[in-house]
Parts: C-alpha cells; structure tokens; sequence
C-alpha cells in the first residue's frame, strides 16, 4: 500500500507498515527522506515493486525541504542515501536510476515538483504493469481449472498487492481467477524467518480466497502426494539469464516441483530483469540481522541469516511479466 497525502503545503506519502502485520494494520505517514529510508532498511515496506515505488517518492520527499535546494549534490546524495537501504531487489535502483534520468536534465528550481511527477508515474505504471502479468498468468491457471474443476497454486514469501503498488505479482493470476470465477486454492508457505507467507494467508482472507497455511518444509510432501497443480513465485532480481532471486527458500520449492514435474513460474514486471547481471551468481545475497531468527540459544551460537536464494533458469517453466509469459533462458531487453 502507498499513498500520497499535502499537508501544509508540504507533500508526504502514507504506507502499510508491514513489520506489525497481520496483528495490526497500522498506517505510517512518512515527510522525510530518513523516514523512507528506515521504511525500506527495516522491512516496513517490502516486495521488489513497492521498494521501488517507495524510493521513487523518497527522492521526492529528499528534494521538497525548503531549506535544501534541489542542486546536484543533494541530488546524488539523496539517491546515495536509498540505494544503501537494500542490496537485493533491484527495482531499487531502477527506480532511482529512473528518477536521476528525469530530475538531472532539469533546472535546480523545477527538481522538486517534477520529483513527485516521475514518482507518481512510477507507481501508476506498476499498478498496471501488474494488473498485466494476472492477465497474462491467467490461462496457466484457467487450463488447470478446466481439467481439473479446481486449481491449486503453491506460493513462498508474499508477492501479493501488500508487496506492489496494487495487485500483486505471484498472486495478480490468483486475483485475476477469483475475477474470472475460477475455483482456486492457494498452499501458502509461511517463508521463515520473518514469516511473510503470513502476510500472503492475511490478503487472501480479506479477498476470500481459499488457502490453508503450511510450515516450509511441508511443501516437498505436498509436491509429491500430488496436491500442488502449480508454483507461481515473485522475485526481488532476475538476472539476463532468467536465474531468479527471491526469498531464501524458492530454490528448495523449484528443486522438489522439478523432481515432481509441478510447473514453476516466476511472477515480476520486467523492472525487475537486471540485463546488466549476467547470471545468478552475479546477484548480491543480502544477509539479514543474526536478531531476526529469534534464536533462544544467545549471541553465543553463530547464525547465518541470507535473505534469498538463487533459482537457476533451468528449473523456471517461465517467466510472467506485463509483457506475457517469456521462457527463463530467453528473456530479451
């Protein structure tokens, strides 16, 4: 969720703050650059195309201090100071990449207005980019319903419209049958250590989805007793090669659906193909706070704690994007 409000003559933007969810739907209102950085580091916004959006109006929010002019260092700074948030999810830094292209040509006295412009069209674009791939994932799930009477879809971490703009990425083809008047139910995984298979569980109780929850390690079991039609995942990067990044955990679903002959699918609008990264291994891992993991053993026992793990191609029946569904070794810019 993202929002805009003018107070005072004074822009600002709303969020979700998605670290208490689903205990508590608590609306954060954010004035300042630090504010949107500590909203990107801290997990408060998450999901590759919200992080980015979010950005795109923190540059806004970084150049609209009356008593900071909009000059190229403040400029630089101001980007410098987002792009530190998060390594991984590279519509990060397509979004600022974005937002420099824009504001650079201008006169210093027009940066500040047209920051909210570009923003503003960054978030309208991937509201619709999204509301795309559920068109375009839709066929996958309405041929399984047609032979099945009823499809059943596996999800890890949360790609829903709580990770976007609207919508959604894995989950936009769930919303799109719901629409379609398919019957579909939803495996959700509950993606350790933070759990944000949880905040999928919350969305598709608000939309009245069936789903049924499941620990992460239920999910190979569940692949071969023949329970899951398909897998359909978002990802945070996708590399040239169609290797994918997405939360720690994807790789270990991708490798028992490809054991089962289950269809894997990732789900991302194409802001998210980084064509200037090779290949997976090219991807940075983000490693998260040892904290996160709640480890009632103490500071003495050594926690590793990546964010994500890397899906090679080979193991991705395709790609959904906002431009259709692409085979993962050959995407094209």
């Amino acid at each position: 969720m993202l929002a805009t409000l003018s107070e005072d003559g004074l822009q600002a933007i709303q969020i979700l703050d998605q670290t208490l969810l689903p205990a508590q739907a608590v609306i954060r209102r954010l004035t300042t650059l630090e504010d949107v950085a500590h909203a990107i580091r801290h997990m408060q916004v998450r999901g590759a195309p919200l992080i980015g959006a979010t950005a795109a109006y923190g540059v806004a929010l970084g150049l609209q201090a009356a008593d900071i002019p909009a000059h190229d260092q403040r400029l630089a700074d101001v980007l410098a100071t987002l792009a530190a948030t998060r390594p991984t999810a590279v519509n990060l830094h397509w979004a600022l990449a974005r937002m420099q292209q824009a504001l650079m040509p201008l006169p210093v006295a027009q940066r500040a207005a047209a920051a909210w412009q570009a923003a503003r069209a960054i978030a309208q674009e991937d509201a619709a980019a999204n509301a795309a791939i559920g068109q375009h994932g839709l066929p996958l799930l309405a041929d399984l319903a047609a032979r099945r009477g009823r499809v059943q879809v596996m999800t890890h971490c949360n790609a829903g419209w709580l990770a976007t703009v609207a919508n959604g990425t894995a989950l936009a083809p769930v919303y799109a049958a719901q629409q379609a008047g398919l019957a579909v139910h939803v495996w959700v995984s509950e993606t350790r250590p933070r759990n944000q298979g949880w905040l999928t569980a919350w969305e598709l109780q608000q939309a009245g989805i069936p789903h049924t929850l499941i620990a992460d390690n239920a999910a190979g079991l569940l692949l071969m007793q023949g329970k899951v039609d398909l897998i359909i995942v978002g990802a945070d990067r996708i590399a040239a090669n169609g290797d994918t990044a997405n939360k720690v955990g994807t790789y270990l679903k991708a490798l028992a659906a490809a054991a089962h002959g289950i269809p894997f699918y990732v789900a991302a609008p194409r802001s998210t193909i980084d064509f200037a990264c090779p290949t997976g291994a090219d991807i940075p891992i983000e490693e998260r706070a040892a904290a996160e993991l709640d480890s009632p053993l103490g500071q003495d026992t050594a926690v590793a704690n990546p964010a994500f793990d890397i899906t090679p191609a080979t193991l991705i029946d395709g790609i959904i994007t906002d431009t259709g569904l692409h085979t993962a070794q050959h995407l094209r810019p």
